[in-house]
């Protein structure tokens, strides 16, 4: 290496906690830095095929590739701080202080970052699962550091903080399994034939193609309500994030069905009693004439 090189590389830009960074440190720094990137993703890419060759899931080669390359950042980030002429431990003592201030601002940020370590970990929930948090109901899109992305049935993207799936209620519809069963409410008028609503009832189910066989639809004769004989059919269905459609498809499909065996579907009753005032009552309305319509003339008295 030639003096002038030596010395533009080994020129002085600042010093900090006593260590002095040159231009050839930030440099070879940054090359650490980024070779890391590189390797992270390299490998990433790498357990990506070994675990899709052996038929591992989705969600569990995203989360292997995710933890793989966050530790690989994590140890090149080590490298590079250290390659700018720092001592970790004395770097980490000299901004103790700071780093409480900073640790009280941002604690809501951590407490994500290692929600989603815990995720990645754990795997609650994995990429390409169907899931409901709160009240959102959408596939798992990404898992990150900080928040989730969950893509809705309206292809809407909801970013949800990771903290939210550790804390909160999650419905996760796709583990153990992705099936799902479906209750469809059927009211029925009274005095219709319930034997042979059931046999309709089924009969539909069994059309769908989409309604498993095993477990077998059922259907279920739940009350005696106020204005109809309250069935329902219970019917089980391959995957969950389908329950609208078919459940839309088998509506349709019951009410022709039912209006073509005569059963009707009943409206909601209500019984009104009209009673008259008893004689000696005062009546509720004032005395007088009703009232005339426009442009009616009055009628003389006498006449």
């Amino acid at each position: 290496m030639s003096p002038g090189v030596k010395d533009f590389l080994e020129r002085k830009l600042l010093t900090i906690a006593g260590s002095t960074i040159t231009l050839g440190s930030l440099l070879l720094a940054a090359a650490v830095l980024g070779g890391s990137i590189l390797l992270a993703n390299l490998l990433g890419y790498s357990a990506r095929r070994v675990l899709a060759a052996r038929g591992a899931p989705s969600g569990t080669q995203s989360a292997l590739v995710k933890i793989v390359g966050y530790a690989v950042i994590a140890f090149g980030a080590v490298q590079a701080i250290e390659a700018l002429g720092f001592q970790l431990g004395t770097l980490l003592a000299a901004s103790a202080v700071l780093a409480v201030g900073i640790g009280f601002g941002l604690q809501n940020i951590a407490q994500n970052f290692i929600s989603g370590i815990i995720l990645l970990i754990e795997q609650p929930v994995r990429h390409g699962d169907f899931v409901k948090v709160g009240g959102t109901l959408g596939t798992v899109d990404d898992i990150g550091l900080r928040a989730t992305h969950i893509v809705t049935r309206d292809q809407v993207t909801i970013i949800v903080p990771n903290s939210a799936l550790i804390s909160a209620e999650v419905v996760n519809h796709s583990r153990p399994t992705t099936n799902l069963r479906v209750r469809i409410a059927v009211p029925i008028a009274y005095g219709s034939d319930t034997g042979k609503a059931r046999e309709v009832l089924l009969r539909v189910a069994a059309a769908n193609d989409e309604v498993m066989k095993d477990p077998p639809p059922e259907v279920r004769f739940e009350d005696f309500a106020d204005s109809s004989l309250a069935f329902a059919l219970y019917v089980w269905i391959e995957f969950a994030k389908d329950d609208l459609r078919i459940g839309s498809a088998l509506r349709f499909a019951l009410d022709a069905a039912l209006r073509e065996a005569g059963i009707e579907l009943p409206a909601p009753q209500r019984d009104i009693h009209v009673r008259s005032w008893p004689e000696g009552w005062e009546s509720p309305h004032p005395p007088g004439p009703l009232p005339r319509k426009a442009g009616q003339g009055e009628r003389d008295p006498e006449s």
